[in-house]
């Protein structure tokens, strides 16, 4: 599922594909906004662990998996 990431004082976005289901990326959210972590903490679809502190951060936006075509269209 992809994860946009808003970083307060960041031009850009930290975007990734993590294997983790919706409801544990926002319970880690939630944790992290409710002062139980100081850290944001996902894994991505390869396990490389995203850290962002929960007092940078700034949005986070939860989508579907990525649909990846393969091949070439005629469209």
């Amino acid at each position: 599922m992809e994860v946009k990431i808003g970083v307060q004082h960041a031009p850009r976005e930290i975007v990734l594909e993590s294997g983790q289901s919706a409801e544990e990326v926002e319970r880690a959210v939630a944790d992290a906004l409710a002062g139980k972590a100081q850290l944001l903490s996902l894994t991505d679809e390869h396990g490389r662990k995203v850290l962002v502190p929960s007092d940078r951060l700034a949005y986070v936006e939860i989508g579907q998996p990525a649909i990846r075509r393969v091949g070439f269209s005629t469209l």
